[in-house]
């Protein structure tokens, strides 16, 4: 079990680390002290750009709420940053949070919403980890009559990313969402 969750935060943080933007320094010295084991050092420094809407730090903080690395366990809290980086359209959220809902850890225990984020999540996996993906989706799939089924593949396949905005970004997608804005 200690192995699995360690290869999965290898993953995890590899996958992340992979799209960080160049202003980051803060992120990246946070996903650095996550991959050193400094989990501690990773929580505090990840909690700005996660709280700012970054869900490459809210996922990181969802794995670590998930299994008590740097921080208290803490389901509730995990199912917060993972749902905060799910919606944005972060594959290993999308994951982590399909695996909450499927257990009850943090959110109440709902096997329609499992089976849409493990969808999800499995839709942008590849190679071994989409096979994986796609097991843990069935598994639940298992538990779900036609109808719910049918539910959570419709609300897969309708479902859209949606950035958080903040500050000067908030106006500006409040200005393109009114189409109305003050000129500046």
């Amino acid at each position: 079990m200690r192995r699995t969750t360690m290869l999965t935060g290898w993953i995890f943080l590899a996958v992340i680390a992979a799209n960080l933007p160049a202003h980051a320094d803060q992120l990246r010295d946070g996903l650095s002290a996550f991959k050193r084991h400094d989990y501690a050092r990773a929580a505090a420094l990840l909690r700005s750009p996660a709280e700012n809407g970054d869900p490459r730090a809210q996922a990181v903080l969802c794995f670590m709420h998930t299994y008590g690395r740097g921080v208290p366990q803490n389901y509730r809290e995990a199912a917060s940053w993972c749902l905060r980086a799910a919606n944005q359209g972060n594959s290993e959220s999308q994951y982590m949070l399909g695996l909450l809902y499927n257990k009850g850890h943090g959110v109440p225990e709902n096997f329609v919403e499992a089976h849409k984020w493990l969808n999800l999540a499995a839709t942008r996996a590849s190679g071994p980890k989409r096979e994986f993906s796609y097991r843990i989706r069935d598994s639940v799939a298992t538990k779900m009559s036609p109808a719910q089924l049918a539910k959570a593949q419709a609300l897969a396949v309708a479902w859209r990313p949606v950035p958080e905005l903040h500050g000067s970004d908030l106006m500006a997608g409040q200005c393109a969402a009114n189409r109305k804005c003050l000129n500046r």
